[in-house]
């Protein structure tokens, strides 16, 4: 049997001069070969078991609560843990703080490929909550027998014992398995929970645009919490206690999860991307003298399913056109059974083009990334050198972050009560805005964020006293920045959310989430990069650098300023990249979904 063989239609071909084959009739969709008859044969559901609704994801979205209260536990004041009990100064904490940030989201990008291609989300979550419960046990262990001795020490007053090499090492172990854990868990979690809603029920589908927003709101809501309760017990020296807290969060996160289990919709991994992926650019490759064809006359199987296991099929799109030549036909392609490093369907080709139409957004993001990193690292030196007491009753700096979370308590609730419905009268669109929208507004937000925390920086220099460590201005001139910050991320990291899952194929939905844990991983990586720069230019001779240990000698403020100018021109290229954007097309004739089209100019309305 010809292995290119194909059932009741009437083929008609011409054969060019480069040995491509020209179909009449839009007759290549009806392509079948033996194997792919068998897959369209067995018409295979992304559901293995459909229950979900908002039960199932409420319970998702108080285990995205516990386990946040737990990581920010370790993290919101990772920064004064380093200089306190490790003796570290202000620009190598930082620095650490910067990178064990970077390397929790950056290990978003290894969960969500496990997560898609082999382990599916509910085991992804299992498993990586487990390395995440370990981690937090291991940090207590090493805090309580190693560190913060004697008990108490680390609470500005008390100094700690000099630390051993064995308790660094535990300790540095303990929060990286933290990081591996948390970092793992998060997209899986978030893509898991999208999954309880139906898209074939508009009702449902609504529910899942909302779900996102929660989902947020849940995460901060966790982080609350850390950020008050937990903080002032750590900045009084009880860390070990800190800790455990955090440790018994965790536990209860992952009890919560497998509670849980008998009322998930689970949806089947759809096999390692990476082949798929590199066997569109071989194939274009290989056929790189290939005259190019018309979208119609490209190789796709017939019918409504698709070559990828669990995926619906993506039509074709103009961008990135070199890549159509991986699923032209040409006379090599029939006369021998069918190679996927030679022939590839549209779908496969367009999956790879989705991924290449969403990095220069992507991309963009990461500077902002930069903005909301400084919470963690510098926010908190700055406030650590202000005016922090109420009464007798010292605030900790750290939990000055309570402020951003309140913003994003509060935005979050203005957003889709009363932004989204006016939004959406003016233009037509239910969301109100679009994701792109709503990203670049955060971009704008964020860029004057970082300039509020320059002006506050300027006026704690001049109400430094001489011969004393902290500035007579009040830590509560900090709250415009941290306001910002939290309404920036109502509309940033949310609108990721949505657009990067909602713009992946189905084949890599936690790849799509995890691009906006990796945008927050490489955020803080170039805010270290930008640290350690700073400070070898400003650094010299007798001069102490915009950073040094005493940051009453040094101008953070005009580090904040750069990050205000970077943002400016990351905004003008993130205008261009999301009016070049056009969005994902996927044929919903399985399920009889309608896709929703963001239009051409996405940022019109900006």
């Amino acid at each position: 049997m010809d292995p290119f063989s194909s059932t009741n239609v009437a083929l008609k071909k011409q054969v060019t001069g480069e040995g491509v084959i020209s179909w009449e009739n839009v007759v290549v969709k009806k392509i079948r070969t033996e194997e792919e008859q068998k897959i369209a044969n067995s018409k295979p559901s992304l559901i293995l078991k459909k229950t979900g609704g908002w039960t199932a994801a409420s319970i998702l979205l108080a285990n995205q609560c516990l386990a946040t209260l737990a990581f920010f536990g370790v993290g919101v004041n990772l920064v004064l843990f380093l200089t306190r009990v490790l003796g570290q100064s202000n620009a190598d904490a930082a620095n650490n703080v910067s990178k064990w940030t970077g390397t929790v989201y950056l290990c978003s990008l290894i969960g969500a490929f496990l997560s898609d291609s082999y382990w599916g989300r509910y085991l992804t979550c299992a498993i990586f909550q487990l390395i995440f419960v370990s981690g937090l046990g291991l940090v207590s262990v090493s805090s309580w027998f190693f560190l913060a001795r004697p008990d108490g020490c680390g609470d500005g007053a008390l100094t700690c014992v000099p630390t051993t090499s064995m308790g660094v090492v535990i300790f540095y172990l303990a929060i990286y398995l933290v990081a591996f854990g948390y970092g793992g868990y998060q997209p899986s979690i978030v893509t898991f929970g999208a999954d309880q809603f139906d898209e074939s029920k508009p009702k449902e589908r609504n529910a899942k645009a909302a779900f996102f927003c929660y989902f947020y709101f849940a995460l901060n809501f966790g982080s609350l919490f850390s950020n008050t309760f937990l903080v002032y017990f750590e900045d009084r020296g009880k860390w070990t206690l800190g800790f455990l807290l955090s440790l018994g969060s965790a536990v209860m996160a992952l009890v919560s999860f497998f509670f849980g289990t008998p009322g998930y919709t689970y949806v089947k991994p759809c096999g390692n991307p990476l082949p798929r992926v590199a066997q569109v650019f071989v194939a274009a490759a290989r056929k790189w003298d290939v005259i190019s064809v018309k979208a119609d006359e490209l190789y796709e199987l017939e019918g409504s399913e698709s070559a990828i296991k669990g995926s619906r099929k993506i039509f074709h799109s103009d961008e990135f056109e070199f890549l159509d030549k991986a699923a032209t036909v040409t006379e090599d392609d029939l006369s021998e059974r069918k190679n996927p490093w030679r022939l590839c369907t549209i779908t496969q080709v367009e999956e790879a083009k989705c991924v290449l139409k969403m990095l220069p957004v992507w991309l963009c993001t990461i500077i902002y990334s930069v903005v909301f990193t400084q919470m963690a690292s510098l926010f908190v030196e700055q406030g650590d050198v202000m005016h922090s007491y109420i009464g007798k009753f010292h605030l900790p700096a750290a939990s000055m972050s309570a402020f951003d979370i309140c913003s994003v308590l509060i935005c979050t609730g203005i957003y889709r009560q009363i932004l989204v419905p006016f939004a959406g009268r003016l233009s037509g669109n239910p969301k109100g805005l679009t994701e792109l929208q709503r990203m670049g507004i955060g971009l704008i937000i964020g860029m004057l964020a970082m300039l509020a925390a320059g002006a506050t920086e300027i006026e704690r220099l001049k109400n430094v006293v001489d011969g004393h460590k902290v500035s007579s201005l009040s830590i509560f001139w900090q709250i415009p920045q941290y306001v910002l910050v939290g309404a920036s991320e109502v509309f940033m990291y949310v609108g990721q959310l949505e657009f990067f899952n909602g713009q992946a194929p189905d084949g890599i939905k936690s790849f799509g989430s995890s691009l906006c844990m990796a945008s927050i991983s490489l955020g803080n990586y170039v805010s270290s990069m930008l640290v350690n720069m700073v400070m070898k230019i400003t650094a010299k001779g007798d001069k102490p650098g915009w950073i040094p240990d005493d940051l009453n000698t040094g101008h953070m403020d005009r580090f904040y300023f750069l990050i205000a100018v970077l943002t400016a021109f990351d905004f003008l290229i993130y205008l261009f990249c999301a009016k070049w954007y056009k969005p994902i097309n996927i044929d919903d004739s399985q399920n009889g979904i309608e896709m929703e089209k963001q239009g051409d100019d996405v940022l019109a309305k900006v």
